[in-house]
């Protein structure tokens, strides 16, 4: 049998000692209470009657070498979240530093959920931050550093519902006469297209053929890594034609070339966040985000019968869940729900009326001289 006992005068500290498939088995966790403790000793006790392997040298795991464990997955494999995954591993540490990872449970995890609340954060921005220390528990798992039994139950919390904002047209004109010459034609671009704004602002002239009318972004260059290509409308390429001539123009008057299609008299541009807020302000939607565009583009293309499977290859969508999470739904599908349901319940009505019609033919004169009578 095995046993439970303080672990000297370190506040949480326990040391387990029970029989294993080579002797005895020492080892020191830390647990809120002795009960905890107790509940990790039966189950230590379990994995040797199923015959499961301990993992003793998972009590020597740190905090850090989890954490160090889920960055290098970001990096090697070239995800654009790596920083924000930095962040949150920083953030994690903030609490969890020094920490061996068997002493990470689910206890602990919702006394950093609570401390992060308290602080102010979203419930959004821990849920980014839990969903990042459950990935280095998987990850550490697939090395065989931890067994899954060491994986502490991480439930993520509710979330807003997603933004919803969208512009109507006289909305995004108005928006268009206080944004700066510079950004107008990206917030155009980004209306027509729904592309995000770093693929927009970094687009090159190779990329743009205005004999087509075509735009491409290399594969790789996207948020989901996949090439893209879209064919714009007359009035978008007359745009992107304008801006050419520009761009060539002042190409000639500095002697350089200028390989960006967006650009603030040939520098590429980075940001623009106070004059697109000052823009919105002034034009009577304030408060409303660049990528509310994005939302706009898809909503329109659906509006104009755009078949969603299109529409997603256009915005770069790689799922239907962004129709669900935007909620766009063609105003045309609605009327025609409408109208389907009405034809039914009118077709309803005249068999009800018909059959009626049928019973009493059927039944021929009554021979009730009363009958059909009204009651005075």
């Amino acid at each position: 049998m095995g046993s439970v006992r303080k672990q000297g005068r370190r506040p949480n500290t326990w040391q387990l000692d029970y029989p294993g498939p080579n002797g005895r088995v020492r080892s020191t966790i830390r647990a809120s209470s002795k009960t905890e403790a107790e509940r990790v000793l039966k189950q230590r006790e379990g994995d040797v009657a199923r015959g499961r392997p301990l993992f003793t040298s998972a009590d020597k795991v740190t905090f850090e070498e989890l954490t160090t464990l889920v960055v290098r997955d970001y990096e090697l494999n070239g995800k654009r979240s790596a920083g924000k995954t930095k962040v949150n591993v920083r953030r994690l540490q903030e609490f969890f530093g020094g920490w061996r990872a068997v002493n990470v449970t689910a206890t602990a995890v919702g006394t950093y959920i609570e401390k992060r609340l308290k602080a102010g954060f979203s419930n959004g921005s821990v849920n980014r931050e839990l969903s990042t220390l459950r990935r280095a528990f998987r990850l550490a798992v697939k090395a065989k550093l931890l067994s899954a039994d060491h994986v502490p139950t991480i439930d993520l919390l509710k979330e807003a519902p997603p933004r919803a904002g969208f512009f109507e047209a006289d909305q995004f004109e108005a928006v268009l006469r206080h944004l700066r010459p510079e950004v107008v034609p990206i917030a155009k671009f980004a209306n027509e297209t729904g592309w995000r704004l770093r693929e927009i602002i970094t687009l090159e002239w190779r990329q743009v053929d205005l004999n087509v009318g075509t735009v491409r972004l290399d594969p790789g260059t996207t948020k989901n890594r996949d090439g893209r290509l879209a064919y714009v409308s007359p009035a978008l390429l007359e745009c992107l034609r304008a801006q050419h001539v520009a761009t060539r123009e002042l190409e000639r008057e500095k002697g350089v070339i200028i390989p960006w299609v967006f650009h603030r008299r040939g520098g590429k541009i980075l940001r623009f966040l106070a004059s697109w807020q000052t823009a919105c302000r002034m034009a009577g939607v304030p408060g409303m985000f660049f990528h509310d565009l994005r939302r706009t583009a898809v909503r329109n293309m659906v509006r104009a019968g755009v078949p969603e499977r299109v529409a997603m290859m256009v915005s770069g969508h790689k799922t239907r869940s962004v129709f669900e999470r935007y909620n766009i739904v063609s105003e045309g599908d609605l009327r025609d729900a409408a109208k389907r349901v009405g034809n039914l319940h009118a077709r309803n009505g005249q068999d009800h009326e018909s059959r009626q019609t049928s019973f009493v033919l059927s039944r021929g004169p009554s021979k009730n001289p009363t009958h059909g009578a009204i009651d005075p």
